[in-house]
């Protein structure tokens, strides 16, 4: 946004809040309201199924991390994350199959977000339409609503630890094998890094969120 006047720079930022904003705290509370329909209440008893953002915020993944990548890289790079809701696996009913279940519950909260922002971009383009400053904005909210919840869906499916379908490929290799590699999880979010920092995430990350995006954007009349 460098060299962008103020009023463009506050229509961005007002353009990409809600949907950002609801993306990413969706997607944490979702896990925490499935891991309680099985039987976890960790999340709920520490406070963490709540839809203020405020709650889900990691001073490392949301603030440190993105900011630094993007002052490193000149604003060509960010990345980062929330703070993981809780889940104790040994309070699930059933631990192995339920996990599956808790962790797809991100991806699918926000395939659903990216369904609901299709429709409503359909209904703007119905309606006001898309080329004065209220019908420009709103489709730009929605746009920007498909892109960042399929995004996230797109990452988060990947079979890397700590991502979700990591924890999804874990249900179903041994116990002994699948234990063996959770207790090396931090060495995944590094992995990560460097494979977002090589350039190579965004080559396994695309074809999948570009076939999301794709699909839900074909809906709106806006792509």
């Amino acid at each position: 946004m460098l060299g962008l006047d103020l009023p463009t720079i506050l229509r961005e930022i007002s353009i990409i809040a809600v949907p950002g904003i609801l993306a990413i705290t969706l997607h944490e509370v979702a896990h925490g309201w499935v891991a309680r329909l099985f039987g976890d209440q960790t999340a709920a008893e520490r406070g963490r199924l709540s839809l203020n953002p405020l709650r889900h915020v990691d001073p490392i993944g949301t603030v440190l991390v993105p900011t630094t990548l993007l002052l490193a890289t000149g604003g060509q790079i960010g990345f980062g994350w929330a703070k993981p809701v809780p889940v104790d696996k040994n309070r699930l009913r059933r631990p192995r199959r339920d996990m599956v279940a808790v962790a797809l519950a991100g991806p699918a909260s926000n395939l659903l977000m990216a369904s609901v922002w299709a429709a409503l971009g359909a209904l703007t383009v119905g309606t006001v339409g898309y080329e004065g400053a209220v019908g420009g904005w709103l489709a730009g909210v929605c746009i920007f609503g498909i892109w960042i919840n399929a995004l996230l869906a797109a990452f988060n499916l990947l079979p890397i630890p700590p991502l979700d379908g990591s924890r999804v490929v874990l249900a179903f290799l041994p116990r002994a094998i699948a234990d063996r590699i959770e207790r090396f999880e931090i060495f995944g979010l590094i992995i990560v890094v460097a494979l977002l920092w090589y350039g190579w995430l965004g080559r396994l990350v695309e074809p999948i969120f570009l076939r999301i995006n794709d699909f839900f954007s074909s809906f709106t009349g806006l792509a």
